[in-house]
């Protein structure tokens, strides 16, 4: 869901290149968004969203300017497994920002409770706190891009 609100917000932005979602685990690997997902996101008009599920890659800590976790069990493993590039590979190898998603949304350490064993309503928190920590990000760090790449007068 993170990725079909981020990719939303962004829709045309050139500051922002490629955007992709994978889990930690390889539980639904292959297989579309949870229905409930699609149904939240086409209640708020986000009818263009297509994902197949997929376990994150060495290469992610690489391709990627920042990788986000939804929660501190999943930033744990995100950031160890960053730290075992770094260590086997060196930093160019991955110079990924490994952080929690929550931190953008104004409560630093904020999760995101997974929606998955639960309820639609679940979904429908998950939707807000995806908008809330999107916009934050947009706030926090591509606007620091903007003043990054203003040309000289």
């Amino acid at each position: 869901m993170a990725e079909g609100v981020f990719r939303s917000m962004t829709k045309g932005d050139t500051r922002v290149d490629v955007i992709d979602s994978a889990g930690t685990g390889a539980y639904h690997e292959g297989c579309p968004p949870d229905p409930r997902t699609m149904s939240v996101l086409a209640d708020h008009n986000e009818t263009e969203y297509d994902h197949c599920a997929r376990k994150v890659r060495s290469i992610d800590f690489r391709t990627f300017d920042y990788v986000l976790a939804m929660d501190g069990e999943n930033l744990h493993d995100l950031t160890r497994s960053h730290r075992r590039i770094v260590k086997t590979s060196g930093a160019d190898a991955a110079p990924a920002k490994v952080q929690l998603f929550g931190d953008f949304g104004g409560r630093k350490g904020e999760e995101v409770i997974d929606p998955y064993y639960g309820a639609r309503d679940g979904f429908t928190i998950a939707y807000e706190q995806m908008t809330r920590f999107s916009k934050g990000f947009i706030e926090q760090v591509l606007s620091v891009v903007d003043t990054v790449n203003v040309p000289d007068a």
